[in-house]
């Protein structure tokens, strides 16, 4: 038997879910949450075998929610919308279903759930962004932090790690720099060194140190190393 979880924050929406799977003996509909935080935490407690999740949802979106799991179930994505697809996939989405859809579609749609799916949560892979972050959410406890992408001073990382630096304090987050490099606004968010990202309206100078690297000097009052090639990457973006 396959257990659902259903993240929908349309209440009409849930129930036709549950309607459609109610004399499925192969599903067991195990819980629903109506946004991204109450989803995170009935996965983490429920532990399903797929979600039927939907994306546009207050306070913290599907692919946000997503991000905070560490070993996310199976993911069946349920939306209005369509530009969401090829990303829904880059995340190994079992399958995406644009509302209205029916009952045959739902079930073709849990048909394709593997066997080593049913058993326990499947790794997918990071997340991969089309367009530029324009926030980053961290788990911080039992409390979660989202943190505006324009408020962030720099990042610096920490082997597997990250350290976010920005104007509410410092933040870890779980993931490689490169990945930021990527996801972040390149116009604004520049990768100036091996181990620094920095957001280059917080530069107030750069100064020379040594031969071929320079020092940036932030708003902030601190100070981050800059190697030759970040340097050539903020002439470029900062058109010197």
């Amino acid at each position: 038997m396959i257990s659902v979880l259903i993240i929908d924050d349309e209440a009409p929406a849930r129930e036709l879910v549950k309607q459609f799977l109610a004399a499925n003996e192969d599903v067991e509909i195990v819980g629903e949450a109506s946004n991204g935080f109450e989803g995170h935490k009935l996965i983490q407690s429920l532990k399903p075998h797929v979600v039927l999740l939907d994306i546009q949802m207050p306070k913290l979106n599907g692919f946000e929610m997503l991000e905070l799991l560490d070993n996310p179930p199976a993911i069946i994505f349920c939306t209005a919308y369509d530009e969401y697809a090829i990303k829904a996939f880059e995340q190994n989405a079992i399958d995406y279903l644009l509302k209205p859809f029916s009952k045959a579609r739902l079930l073709e749609a849990l048909q394709k759930v593997k066997p080593e799916e049913k058993s326990g949560f499947i790794l997918q892979k990071p997340m991969e962004y089309n367009h530029p972050l324009s926030r980053i959410v961290v788990k911080n406890g039992k409390s979660i932090d989202i943190i505006p992408a324009e408020s962030i001073n720099y990042l610096m990382s920490q082997d597997d790690y990250v350290e976010i630096h920005c104007s509410s304090g410092k933040f870890l987050k779980q993931q490689r720099l490169k990945y930021y490099e990527t996801a972040l606004d390149d116009q604004k968010f520049v990768r100036i060194h091996r181990q620094y990202i920095v957001n280059v309206e917080q530069i107030r100078k750069l100064d020379k140190f040594g031969k071929e690297s320079y020092v940036a000097a932030l708003h902030t009052g601190e100070t981050i190393q800059v190697s030759a090639s970040g340097y050539l990457r903020l002439k470029e973006v900062l058109d010197m």
